[in-house]
């Protein structure tokens, strides 16, 4: 294998990843992600993958085990590991729905992944490239190749889809509290 990190260029759902074997893996983090979404959490998905195999799978749930560290890929990464019955998972590769922080980035470097494939980029705190590429450090003992953009649009549109209607239901909510703290004017209780 090369050990030099690849970071591919963002592709959107018409590219050729549609059909790619990255593809089918990587529905399958999209319906973790949902399920996040389900339970109140930043939709990302993650799957970890062994020889073709689905060993492990995970969500965001940060939110519900009170953990920062929970996220979807820490997430998945745990149950490999012990799936696995250890911490390094060479031969693996992960594939998350939206490109990796700097946490989750470090454990993946740390579990010794072959491969690291993500959809959409984040522009705000990714580590794959966006931000910075803790993939690209050759000073780190291990090189995990990497691939992004893979359903990058379907996997972008998951999370717009989510904070628009979080959005929303916040304003609402802001808008109910005004109405409840609502005290009328003098002239408004006279007309009474």
């Amino acid at each position: 294998m090369n050990n030099t990190p690849f970071v591919a260029e963002p592709m959107t759902t018409s590219d050729s990843f549609l059909t790619s074997p990255h593809a089918g893996h990587m529905r399958l983090a999209l319906s973790q992600a949902q399920r996040a979404w389900d339970l109140g959490e930043v939709p990302v998905g993650a799957v970890v993958v062994k020889d073709g195999e689905v060993i492990a799978t995970g969500f965001n749930q940060p939110i519900a085990h009170h953990d920062p560290s929970a996220h979807a890929e820490i997430m998945a990464l745990r149950a490999a590991a012990a799936f696995l019955g250890n911490y390094r998972l060479p031969g693996c590769e992960l594939y998350v729905t939206l490109e990796p922080c700097a946490m989750c980035a470090g454990a993946m470097l740390h579990a010794r992944l072959a491969r690291v494939i993500y959809g959409a980029a984040d522009p705000k705190t990714g580590a794959s490239g966006s931000v910075l590429n803790l993939f690209a450090q050759a000073e780190l003992n291990h090189q995990t190749e990497l691939i992004g953009g893979v359903l990058a649009q379907d996997c972008g549109q998951l999370l717009k889809d989510f904070f628009a209607q979080r959005r929303e239901r916040l304003k609402q909510e802001r808008l109910l509290r005004q109405a409840n703290t609502y005290v009328p004017l003098m002239d408004e209780e006279a007309n009474d």
